[in-house]
């Protein structure tokens, strides 16, 4: 069983930046593929980046360029540095691990409780 529990997120004005942290438990971390998404008010739960247990990433178009994912396996965490951040990023971000790498929600069996983001404009 793998526990993960979201921090960093909070109130920002437009432009500014936030980082979101998420620590997981478990001995197995640095075999999980970890994912980001995010969940706006009435919409879904869209996609917003990947990084897989190799290192390798991936985003979603509407975060290309100004959010980077990344992780640390010693520490057991993953981390979303969120740049130049807009009013329409506003949302519960979630942290997520599965033993697939890609955007498909499916494809993660580990969820944290999410942290909520507020972009003023």
């Amino acid at each position: 069983q793998v526990q993960l529990v979201e921090s960093g997120g909070g109130l920002v004005q437009a432009g500014g930046s936030l980082r979101l942290s998420c620590t997981t438990s478990g001995r197995t971390f640095r075999s999980y593929n970890m994912g980001w998404f995010r969940q706006a008010p009435g919409k879904q739960r869209d996609f917003v980046a990947y990084i897989s247990s190799g290192m390798r990433t991936n985003y979603a178009d509407s975060v290309k360029g100004r959010f980077t994912i990344f992780r640390d396996n010693a520490e057991n965490k993953v981390y979303l540095q969120m740049n130049s951040l807009k009013p329409d990023d506003t949302a519960v971000y979630y942290c997520a691990a599965g033993s697939l790498a890609g955007s498909l929600e499916a494809w993660y069996a580990y969820w944290g409780q999410g942290t909520q983001v507020t972009v003023s404009s």
